[in-house]
């Protein structure tokens, strides 16, 4: 199959290097550091994991600094994503991440972060309890002024990242190489799943249902814009509400 001068081949080395300098990168990490818990003394419930901690504790202006730093870089493998599809004479507009239908992808971004938030948080305790999931701490930045817009930021830039890689150019890639809709669905799947495994056996298969619905709706819709709304407001409520919550609610777990 040839895509506007683009072989097979160079399609799939094409979607491996993107795989590789973003979330197929992280899927690996995870998998190591998912290795390196189940083998430390003690289940997993006694152990943490730490997102958006602090870069240079003590000094909060160089400390934003990084953390605008590695917001703004983890995005680069979107910008490399537009730049691929527009070469293709498409833009992100092909996977729907565009202003074409602001209200569309907002209101249903909404209805489904409600819907799968509280199944997600609810899970996330039950796997925990089991001693299947490590404690997550989604935030440990200082009581500082930008510490709420930059994890409101952090939030976007999951968003932004896992939807517009992991569903909109992963799927369009693997059908442009022949794979079926299933095998796609599957891949996708398996592939958010894996970069959450940091967090335990319950982070790897929540995400993964997670990434089977997200699929779904984007066949539906042929949009990614609702669903990176729906992982922003999931993860800015996660983040901010951890840091407002953290220590104040008993049934929180804190490391």
């Amino acid at each position: 199959m040839v895509e506007d001068g683009l072989s097979r081949r160079m399609l799939r080395n094409e979607t491996l290097l993107v795989l590789a300098l973003s979330l197929g990168a992280s899927a690996l990490s995870a998998l190591i550091s998912f290795i390196g818990s189940v083998t430390k003394p003690g289940g997993l419930k006694d152990q943490a994991a730490t997102l958006n901690s602090s870069a240079a504790p003590g000094r909060p202006w160089l400390d934003l600094a990084w953390q605008l730093f590695g917001i703004a870089t983890a995005l680069v493998p979107v910008a490399l994503v537009a730049h691929l599809l527009l070469r293709e004479g498409a833009g992100l507009r092909v996977i729907g991440f565009d202003r074409d239908r602001p209200r569309f992808d907002v209101v249903w971004g909404a209805v489904v972060a409600a819907a799968i938030g509280g199944t997600g948080l609810l899970l996330y305790l039950g796997a925990r309890a089991a001693g299947g999931n490590l404690t997550v701490v989604p935030e440990s930045l200082p009581d500082v002024w930008w510490k709420i817009p930059v994890l409101i930021a952090s939030a976007v830039q999951n968003a932004v990242l896992e939807e517009v890689v992991v569903v909109g150019y992963l799927l369009r890639r693997l059908g442009q190489l022949g794979w079926t809709p299933m095998a796609a669905l599957l891949a996708g799947s398996v592939l958010r799943g894996s970069y959450h495994l940091y967090q335990g056996i319950g982070g790897f298969f929540g995400n993964m249902a997670m990434g089977v619905i997200f699929v779904l709706l984007y066949r539906r819709w042929g949009r990614v814009g609702p669903l990176v709304a729906a992982h922003a407001l999931i993860d800015i409520v996660a983040f901010v509400g951890y840091a407002l919550l953290a220590g104040r609610v008993g049934w929180l777990p804190t490391a």
